[in-house]
């Protein structure tokens, strides 16, 4: 049987092996360089997940300071309001005790 085949028809064979084998190979590097990258975009990723909580957690801390001074400036605005709404009478009470003891010398 060894006999049937002959050396082009070897040769022929044995250098279709080498290209089928080279493309193995060459799908090998392939595979294991998209997994090399899969694995490098999954650590990126991760880390970029990782940031965004902790950006995510600073911004909500940001948000509970703002609405902690927003309070803050209402109660000033409305302290403000009553202090212009009571002005006018502290002012009046000074004013005329001020002038009761030049009154009463008369």
């Amino acid at each position: 049987m060894p006999s049937d085949v002959t050396r082009e028809e070897f040769q022929h064979l044995s250098t279709r092996t080498d290209i089928v084998e080279r493309e193995v190979e060459g799908e090998k590097m392939v595979t294991r360089h998209i997994l090399e990258q899969t694995r490098r975009n999954g650590d990126d990723l991760a880390e970029i997940k990782t940031d965004v909580k902790d950006l995510t957690r600073r911004v909500d801390g940001l948000d509970r300071k703002v609405d902690g001074l927003d309070r803050k400036v209402d109660g000033l605005s409305r302290e403000f309001r009553e202090w212009r709404r009571e002005l006018p009478g502290i002012v009046g009470d000074i004013v005329r005790d001020a002038i009761e003891p030049l009154t009463r010398k008369r």
